[in-house]
């Protein structure tokens, strides 16, 4: 569910005051990311790799108080659960949209993300959860990337996580990743901490035999 709440009576005031009228209110930070442990587990257990980090990227947010909050049209909204879209290629060979309701369980969240994305590819229509706040996502792995950047303006205030094909170098595996915020949302502290708490998810995950 969501609400409308009085910035003022958040830590977010003066951000708010700053931030919700400025034509280029988006910030963006990329950080390359070790994901040689979510490449072993996606490959052990049958996994899909984008599966797998869209789960630590909400697992990751959902203990970070701001990733709550979403400024829409002047106001401040306050959530209390999270999804993460994903965009798919569809089989007319355009792409649809889906949102996919973040929960805790791995197992959940891979069957959920299996048969929306499946059906979003087939059926060449998009799924939206409004009253969730959505993380977008977009991988573009046909390339390697350094860094991606979004649209910078207000139509879309929503998170972005964004990457491209991952690079195998030695014995590692590396994935540069751009995180697109609003700043009525998040401060660049916020989002630097988001950054280095993902990197601990993708280091700690785990699926049971």
């Amino acid at each position: 569910m969501k609400h409308e709440i009085d910035p003022k009576d958040t830590i977010r005031a003066q951000a708010f005051e700053l931030w919700i009228k400025s034509p280029m209110p988006m910030v963006t930070l990329t950080k390359t990311f070790d994901v040689t442990r979510l490449c072993r587990v996606s490959h052990r257990h049958g996994r899909k790799f984008n599966m797998l980090l869209c789960w630590c990227i909400g697992k990751t947010a959902s203990r970070i108080d701001e990733f709550y909050l979403l400024p829409e049209q002047g106001k401040l909204m306050k959530y209390d659960r999270l999804a993460i879209n994903v965009i798919v290629n569809n089989k007319g060979g355009g792409i649809n949209s889906c949102d996919i309701l973040y929960t805790n369980d791995l197992e959940q969240f891979g069957q959920d993300y299996m048969v929306l994305t499946q059906s979003a590819s087939t059926s060449c229509q998009s799924s939206f959860i409004d009253d969730a706040m959505v993380i977008g996502t977009s991988a573009m792995t046909a390339t390697e990337l350094d860094s991606i950047v979004n649209q910078y303006i207000d139509q879309f205030c929503n998170p972005m996580v964004m990457w491209g094909r991952y690079r195998k170098v030695w014995l590692r595996t590396t994935l540069p990743i751009s995180f697109q915020f609003h700043h009525v949302q998040m401060d660049g502290g916020h989002a630097a901490r988001f950054l280095e708490e993902l990197q601990k998810t993708i280091n700690t995950i785990y699926i049971y035999p």
